[in-house]
């Protein structure tokens, strides 16, 4: 699993994309033991790139980092929406931050259509922003995923 129940976090509180993704840097250092700063700057070049706003209220923010050794996750709700640069200008709420090392970088596109088809499926989305917990946030999505 490349996000586990640990690794979940609801209804962090932030103004901007910026500090959303610092404090994103901050909880995957804390949880998988990489310099925080290796992980804002991977995170902040990628979006530099194009927005990781897919759309819906979603994004997949996503970086190779130095260090990681396994391909690993956060699945993040904010408090408010955030704007992501979404193609459709929806405010992000829900947010699914994949971190790979160099030699995992391939991996990327098999979650990334992973996490595509999970939220396809009809009442996950509205579930998802209904949770009140962390563990309900998990279970509404990741439970039966193999992200």
């Amino acid at each position: 699993m490349i996000i586990r129940p640990e690794h979940t976090f609801i209804g962090v509180s932030v103004a901007t994309k910026l500090r959303g993704l610092q404090i994103i840097a901050q909880k995957a250092a804390v949880a998988f033991g990489v310099e925080e700063k290796k992980i804002l700057q991977a995170l902040e070049s990628r979006e530099s790139l194009g927005s990781t706003g897919i759309g819906n209220g979603v994004a997949v923010p996503h970086a190779v980092v130095e260090g990681m050794t396994h391909p690993r996750g956060l699945l993040v709700s904010f408090a408010r929406g955030l704007d992501f640069e979404a193609v459709d200008d929806v405010p992000t709420d829900i947010a699914f931050v994949l971190l790979f090392g160099e030699a995992n970088r391939g991996e990327y596109l098999n979650v990334l259509a992973a996490i595509a088809r999970q939220l396809q499926a009809p009442g996950v989305l509205d579930a998802m922003r209904k949770a009140k917990t962390a563990e309900e946030l998990y279970s509404d999505f990741l439970a039966d995923s193999r992200v």
